[in-house]
């Protein structure tokens, strides 16, 4: 695994000091300001994983409940046409959303590095570098996105009415992906300050601001599918303002952005967020060939995969969070070069996962028919729903676990290992699996495919990630022996 960073972190962002040739988390700032340590140098790390994970998980699920909130409003309309257009187009997007968070984690390592270092200037300019990037890769794919739209939705399989409608969508929505881009780099600033609070309002605001909107556009001014686009946006804006107040407002975190500290800063931004693009956008890589696959069982089969792919991350918006949560808490560690207290984060992070994940599998089987009912599912759209929660989102644990470890390959320098593993799973975990189950077994052999995929390469990041961690405190072990 050389060519992927063990023998080669110095070519790598990791966090250096007077002893060592390894470079700074970042470039180093002109005066760096010398702060108190980061706040999750000290204390209990199980503490800091459920407290960030707590807060966290409900400004992630704001998110992931503004999309569910639009499906359920559109399923109030009755026509599954709808539903289905909402899955392709959702399939689409997640691609932009892939791409922010990308952007977001590379600017959450950089500046939990920087503040563990207690170097509070250098953070505020990766914060302020690393913004304006985000805005401006979100602007530059969504306008090569637009004159796509017709191929993209051939490709995964709509067709008719559903693909008219799926394009509407993505019509108005597409634009306003700078603005949530912008927001979850807010958000990811105030990760790394330890304000989870203010984290979590972020998107929280913009899931009230779809509950409120929502029924008012579609319901009130007749606008069925583009009404829903429309909040769609409003809300993103929404998010965008309320992570600008929290961040520069507030904290002062953010410092105006110039060209020269772009060009500057461009080097260790792109080092953790281009692997952490390829790694986040490997998910709807994975999600658009299951899309296709559905496809071909007819729009029962995407209007289920559009229910579960709004109810699952809300189910399991914790386990999401987890994987941005525990970023700073291993930034600011490594920074410290506190290397007990980051394998201790990282066992903590996975003793949560598990008891998470079980519990909400427990309750989506006990709650399948109650879903199945509030999104007006029938015939094998509901049989697909309901084989999902029983049997195949209990699988999601390994899926937590690969979070957990690309988050630490991420923050310690070895993103490439990142890329490597949610390509593996995305690819060669969920491609073969999945033909093989849709041939065997129809649209529930094809997702019971994909899980078991997701099983073979979460177990075996997991795996890596601890060897990561051991091989970076022996490595400096030894440089302090030497010194």
């Amino acid at each position: 695994m050389a060519a992927l960073g063990f023998d080669a972190m110095s070519n790598l962002p990791t966090t250096g000091d007077a002893t060592t040739s390894d470079p700074a988390p970042g470039p180093p700032s002109h005066t760096p300001e010398r702060q108190e340590a980061g706040k999750f140098t000290t204390g209990s790390t199980m503490r800091h994983v459920i407290v960030m994970t707590a807060t966290g998980s409900v400004g992630l699920m704001a998110i992931f409940i503004v999309d569910l909130l639009n499906l359920f409003y559109i399923s109030l309309l009755g026509q599954q046409e709808l539903a289905a257009a909402i899955g392709y187009a959702g399939t689409i997007l997640f691609f932009h959303t892939g791409v922010g968070i990308g952007v977001s984690i590379a600017v959450s390592a950089l500046c939990s590095r920087a503040l563990g270092a207690r170097d509070r200037a250098g953070a505020r300019r990766l914060a302020g570098s690393g913004i304006a990037f985000t805005a401006i890769m979100m602007s530059v794919i969504s306008l090569l996105t637009i004159p796509m739209i017709d191929p993209l939705l051939t490709v995964l399989g709509a067709t008719g009415t559903t693909k008219s409608l799926a394009a509407r969508y993505l019509m108005i929505t597409l634009p306003s992906a700078p603005l949530l881009g912008m927001g979850m780099a807010f958000a990811s600033v105030l990760r790394a300050v330890g304000d989870a609070r203010r984290a979590m309002w972020v998107t929280l605001l913009g899931a009230v601001a779809t509950a409120i909107l929502d029924p008012i556009f579609i319901f009130g001014f007749g606008l069925a599918l583009d009404g829903a686009a429309i909040v769609t946006v409003l809300a993103r804006l929404t998010i965008a303002c309320v992570g600008y107040y929290g961040a520069v407002r507030i904290h002062d975190l953010v410092e105006r952005p110039s060209l020269t500290d772009m060009v500057r800063d461009a080097a260790a931004l792109g080092a953790i967020a281009i692997p952490a693009i390829l790694t986040n956008i490997a998910t709807p890589v994975a999600n658009a060939y299951i899309t296709a696959e559905l496809a071909g069982f007819g729009d029962p089969a995407v209007a289920a995969w559009a229910v579960i792919g709004r109810i699952i991350p809300v189910a399991f918006g914790a386990v999401f969070a987890l994987s941005g949560s525990i970023g700073p808490i291993l930034g600011q560690n490594l920074g410290a070069k506190l290397y007990p207290r980051v394998l201790a984060a990282m066992k903590d992070a996975m003793v949560f996962c598990i008891i998470y994940v079980l519990t909400m599998w427990a309750l989506l089987a006990l709650g399948t028919d109650a879903l199945t009912a509030m999104f007006k599912l029938t015939g094998s759209a509901a049989d697909l729903f309901r084989f999902y929660c029983l049997y195949v989102s209990g699988t999601f644990l390994f899926m937590g676990l690969l979070f957990v470890a690309n988050t630490a390959f991420n923050n310690l320098g070895f993103p490439l290992l990142s890329t490597l593993f949610n390509w593996g799973r995305a690819t060669l975990g969920t491609i073969p699996f999945a033909w093989l189950g849709g041939r065997l077994a129809g649209a529930e052999g094809v997702l019971m495919g994909q899980s078991i995929g997701g099983i073979l390469f979460g177990a075996g990041a997991v795996i890596t990630a601890f060897v990561v961690v051991r091989r970076l405190s022996l490595r400096d072990q030894a440089r302090a022996t030497t010194a």
